[in-house]
């Protein structure tokens, strides 16, 4: 009799033991290699996303735009993915999700060709500078062309632009490639999270889900090293390589006007992505569970039990294959169910904002270091890539291990998300202490008395010492000179002479140097980093702890969003919140951080055919305090929504409870209602056949 209560909820699929224990084996060597070619896809995409970030000051400059444009580009990433990932994670769930990850992995890896594809199709790049690169030639042209500033109105065009090359500036708008590039790679990127992370959670014993969804995490937290390293290695190389004699470039990588490769690391990010496509084509639509046999086929009660149960020994399976109509026709009420739950409303504001603040972070902090700590976008993506990232690594990967080793709960996998982010809030209010002084540069963070601070006009840059030469206001071709200050152009230091050619250039006669004699200046900017030097390493090392304690909550609170919804949402649940945090962080987050950093610059780029291009310079106090000002700011509203979320989540939890405990009385009445009718149909069996054997005995006697 027990034996039968025990196949009331039991898999009966006509196999043998043996032919089960086989096709569980199968089964596990199937999810294993799931768990790998996941594993790759999510490094392929953090990747390439880690390497846009990388490349934002090298897009900038290449296409001559600002910061808030830029943000347009990153968050297109986000565009793509708001077109397609309600459907993609709602009927993706119920057709063969590792074919619609593989077919997604195809398209991340064109939009990504996509994006380098601007590189073959305009000309070489033209920094803008009055140092030239001579061939046999031991007379320079004078940087000052006589005649008074009063000459050059400001509104002005500069002389040496000629309006004849305005039809090259058509194809500075070669960026809008990138942008759509981007936004293919975006929906490309679409079913690998939700279908890939509801697909282990189906077929992965309790008790590992967790584990592995962290080690996924992990993974592709590992990817963004391998993106900055890129990042870096290409910032080095300059972008015309290979096109144009390296002799003649005039610039260095510290120069604000250097580009380097950007191009190359695409085609490399495009490459891996295609490749990561390829096992998913062999995986199963779905499989044998790789724990204990549970049911073919669950009730809703059930259901609801086994997600209830502190210890479930079977999962239930996906649902069965249904009609696209079918599935169409219970969209909408399923998604009104879904945000009806209070408890995922407030985790997914929550969400928003925390990631509003993290984005804008992320995208902007290789920017940062250069721009704050005076440092190249070589080595600040080197820093981002082998020092910053692998304690994220670190601390999404300890976290789902604590998180397993502590078996914490619901409730206690929120407090501890909650608990390292206030932690990690508190020690980046230390990032304000960090500062650097402002580039000394002439006209522009000082004047040429050298008294004090200045707010930059473009009148600012003349005065008395240049005031013989005709020099346009709008160039930025900095020389250092041996007073230790920067002058916009050698034309504005009032140098009337110089020898030598390309990066060796030597400007003489520099009236406004004031030196005794010595009126000589050099070409680039000076570098000036003693007291960013002396600051530097205390950042990195606060960047590193803050990073590794805030990333120790995010496999508990993903798990946290996966747990606090029906199973049957759980798809549905992880594609909207997917949705949700794409589109209202990952696409404003970037634009609106981006415009902030805009109101710092002190000197804008000009465009050839009028217009500002890219920043030259900003103000490094302004830009700390908006910068950080900003992303403490988000977190701030953040951490003020989680008092409602706890007292929700403490509710939720204390109902599900009671209704636990009563649904078990209940089912237990009903088993034990129905065992006793067994009994009593077995016990009538039992006495009509010790009838019908007494009847037939009579009979054999007589």
């Amino acid at each position: 009799m027990e034996e039968r209560a025990e196949q009331d909820c039991t898999q009966d699929n006509g196999l043998s033991d043996a032919a089960s224990r086989e096709a569980r084996a199968s089964s596990g060597s199937s999810l294993k290699m799931f768990l790998v070619a996941l594993s790759f896809a999510y490094f392929a995409k953090a990747l390439s996303g880690s390497y846009m970030k990388s490349t934002i000051t090298q897009l900038e400059r290449r296409f001559d735009i600002p910061s808030y444009l830029i943000g347009v580009i990153d968050g297109s990433f986000e565009i793509g993915n708001l077109l397609v990932i309600a459907f993609v994670s709602y009927f993706g769930a119920k057709l063969h999700r590792p074919k619609i990850i593989a077919a997604g992995c195809v398209l991340m890896s064109i939009g990504t060709f996509i994006i380098a594809l601007p590189h073959f199709i305009i000309g070489p790049y033209d920094y803008g500078t009055s140092v030239r690169w001579l061939i046999n030639s031991t007379v320079n042209p004078s940087p000052c062309p006589m005649g008074s500033s009063a000459d050059l109105s400001q509104d002005s065009d500069p002389p040496e632009v000629a309006r004849t090359g305005c039809e090259g500036e058509s194809n500075l708008s070669m960026w809008i490639y990138v942008l759509l590039g981007n936004v293919l790679r975006g929906i490309g990127e679409t079913p690998v999270q939700p279908l890939g992370i509801s697909y282990i959670d189906d077929f992965a014993i309790e008790e590992n889900a967790a584990l592995y969804v962290g080690c996924v995490q992990t993974i592709s937290v590992v990817g963004p090293v391998f993106g900055y390293l890129l990042g870096s290695l290409c910032a080095k190389i300059y972008v015309d390589i290979g096109f144009v004699p390296m002799e003649s470039i005039t610039i260095t990588p510290a120069d604000a006007r250097w580009v380097g490769a950007w191009w190359l690391g695409y085609l490399i990010a495009g490459v891996i992505t295609l490749l990561s496509a390829i096992p998913f084509w062999f995986l199963p639509r779905s499989l044998h569970f790789s724990g204990p046999r549970g049911p073919a086929k669950c009730t809703a009660e059930q259901k609801c039990f086994l997600r209830d149960s502190t210890a479930p020994k079977y999962k239930c399976p996906v649902d069965e294959r249904t009609g696209f109509i079918e599935m169409a026709k219970d969209f909408i009420p399923t998604l009104r169910t879904l945000l009806g739950h209070p408890v995922y409303l407030i985790y997914l504001c929550v969400t928003i904002i925390q990631l509003n603040s993290l984005i804008g972070m992320v995208t902007y902090k290789p920017k940062y270091i250069e721009q704050h700590f005076r440092q190249s976008a070589s080595k600040a993506n080197f820093l981002m890539g082998v020092i910053n990232i692998p304690a994220v690594a670190l601390g999404m990967f300890c976290g789902g291990l604590l998180m397993k080793r502590l078996k914490l709960n619901i409730m206690g996998a929120a407090k501890f998300a909650f608990g390292t982010s206030l932690i990690g809030y508190i020690l980046s209010l230390f990032f304000f202490a960090m500062s650097c002084e402002n580039a000394k540069v002439a006209g522009v963070t000082l004047s040429y008395n050298r008294i004090d601070g200045i707010s930059y006009e473009q009148q600012s840059l003349f005065t008395d010492c240049n005031s013989d030469c005709v020099c346009p206001a709008s160039d930025w071709d900095p020389v250092c000179a041996q007073n230790g200050i920067t002058y916009v152009s050698p034309c504005l230091a009032g140098c009337t002479g110089s020898v030598g050619s390309g990066k060796n250039t030597i400007f003489s006669n520099c009236s406004c140097v004031g030196v005794a004699g010595n009126f000589t200046a050099h070409a680039g900017q000076c570098l000036q980093k003693d007291d960013c030097d002396r600051m530097f390493p205390y950042f990195l090392a606060l960047s590193v702890v803050t990073s590794f304690i805030i990333s120790l909550g995010g496999t508990p609170g993903y798990m946290l969003l996966i747990r606090c919804i029906k199973p049957q949402l759980k798809s549905l649940a992880l594609g909207f919140h997917t949705l949700a945090t794409r589109t209202l962080a990952g696409i404003p987050a970037p634009i609106y951080f981006g415009a902030i950093i805009d109101t710092t610059c002190l000197k804008w780029g000009q465009k050839r055919c009028g217009g500002i291009g890219a920043c030259r310079i900003y103000n490094t106090a302004a830009y700390r305090i908006a910068y950080l000002g900003l992303t403490l700011s988000l977190r701030t509203i953040s951490f003020v929504l989680c008092i409602p979320g706890f007292i929700l989540l403490r509710r939720q939890l204390k109902e599900e409870e009671r209704n636990g405990v009563h649904g078990a009385l209940v089912n237990g009445r009903t088993e034990l209602k129905a065992l006793r009718k067994e009994e009593l149909v077995i016990s009538n069996y039992d006495q009509s056949q010790r009838t019908s054997e007494n009847s037939t005995d009579r009979e054999t006697r007589l």
